[in-house]
Parts: structure tokens; C-alpha cells; sequence
């Protein structure tokens, strides 16, 4: 995860605050609406103070980085199993099939969704630099543009892939 510190550039940070306001009936929904206007506008930090919209919102990004590093990871212990063992496919083709479940999934429910470019914050650094409000525990959203570790993580699969089933082909032949 790149860290993002709010002094390094010249450019102000940009943040947009949910806040906990229940004056309706629907608040939960208009809470949604305004994540995702947030999230359309690609601001630097999103604070959401709701606890409901914070956990669902958390937990959607844990997931999300979870299928994508078992993918990576997947498809990297395909490869190398595929390089060892390259008379056994076998042993690499369960392991390429879970990386191609994973993306497949990923790509399908996480891929267009604007949220999978930003990030839980922990840093403390940048936390104590951010208009918190009263709020206990809010959550925190960085933005953290993922282009580059989609394909990455796309290319793991494709060659895990291409590697089991040119292995796969090699023995059947």
C-alpha cells in the first residue's frame, strides 16, 4: 500500500466528510448516496462517520484486497509449481484454477466499483492531519489509485494460465 502524506506534495488534500446525521427515515440510503458521490469524485480522503456505512464499507474493501492478493498469490505458486514441476501439471492446475476463480470474481464485482481505488487509512501520521470530528471511530478512506496492481494481478493469472494449460496440453499429447 503506497502511504499518502498530506505534507509531501504542494497540493491540498482534498476530503469529504458523511457526516451522522439521522433527520429522516432514509438516512442510512442518503448516507450511501453521498459515499457514492464521494467516490465518483475521487477525493483524497473520505471520512465516514456512520458506523453501519464505515463497517459495510471497510469490510467491501477487506474482501476485495483479500480475492486480489489470493489471486497474486495463487497465480504465483502456479507458476512456480509449473516451473518445478514441469512434467506434474497436476500440481500447479488446482492452484491456477483458484487464481482464475479470484479474478474472475474480483473483475466481475470489484473491478468497475469506484471504491476498489481506495483504502482503510491506519497511518497515524495522516490521521492526526485530518479535520476529525467527535465521531469515536470513524472510518477513514484513502485514495490510492490500483491500475498498475490490476495488472499485475491480471498477469499472474493470464501466465499461470497459459503455462498450466500449455502444460496440461504438453502431457495429453
Amino acid at each position: 500500500m503506497v502511504t499518502r502524506s498530506i505534507d509531501s506534495t504542494n497540493k491540498v488534500p482534498t476530503f469529504h466528510v458523511i457526516r451522522e446525521v439521522y433527520d429522516s427515515s432514509n438516512a442510512h440510503e442518503r448516507f450511501e448516496a453521498e459515499l457514492d458521490k464521494a467516490l465518483e469524485a475521487k477525493v483524497d480522503f473520505i471520512i465516514i462517520e456512520p458506523p453501519r456505512l464505515g463497517d459495510e464499507t471497510g469490510r467491501w474493501i477487506w474482501v476485495g484486497n483479500c480475492l486480489h492478493k489470493t489471486a497474486v498469490a495463487s497465480g504465483a505458486v502456479s507458476l512456480v509449481a509449473s516451473l518445478l514441476w514441469h512434467d506434474r501439471p497436476v500440481i500447479a492446475a488446482p492452484v491456477c484454477a483458484l487464481s482464475l476463480f479470484c479474478t474472475g470474481l474480483y473483475t466481475v464485482s470489484w473491478n468497475y466499483d469506484p471504491c476498489c481505488q481506495y483504502q482503510v487509512e491506519n497511518n497515524d501520521s495522516v490521521l492526526e492531519k485530518l479535520p476529525l470530528t467527535d465521531v469515536s471511530s470513524p472510518v477513514i478512506l484513502g485514495y490510492n489509485p490500483n491500475t498498475k496492481t490490476k495488472y499485475l494481478h491480471r498477469g499472474f493469472t493470464f501466465l499461470s494460465a497459459a503455462l498450466c494449460a500449455w502444460q496440461i496440453w504438453r502431457s495429453y499429447k
